[in-house]
């Protein structure tokens, strides 16, 4: 049997949050997501994003930058997949 997870007082939303997180989602993205439904209603609240091009197609600059701006530690040793696989998790 799972633990329970709990998210923490902010949250304002907690059943979507628990959704959210077992999709696979990190703690900030469900926050953000509960957060956001929890202000209008969850039907207006997308679950995924707009396109963009892959991650694949971008260069390993760009890849850091992007990393950079939402915060990804240990960014400057990680070779392309593994800043991919960051950036799709974080």
């Amino acid at each position: 049997m799972m633990p329970t997870r709990k998210p923490g007082p902010s949250v304002k939303d907690p059943e979507l949050y628990e959704e959210i997180r077992d999709d696979g989602a990190s703690k900030e993205k469900a926050a953000r997501i509960a957060n956001q439904a929890a202000k209008t209603s969850r039907s207006s609240v997308g679950r995924k994003g707009g396109e963009s091009g892959s991650y694949e197609d971008w260069k390993l600059d760009d890849l850091k930058e992007r990393a950079r701006e939402i915060g990804v530690e240990g960014r400057s040793k990680m070779n392309k997949g593994e800043l991919i696989k960051a950036l799709r998790n974080h």
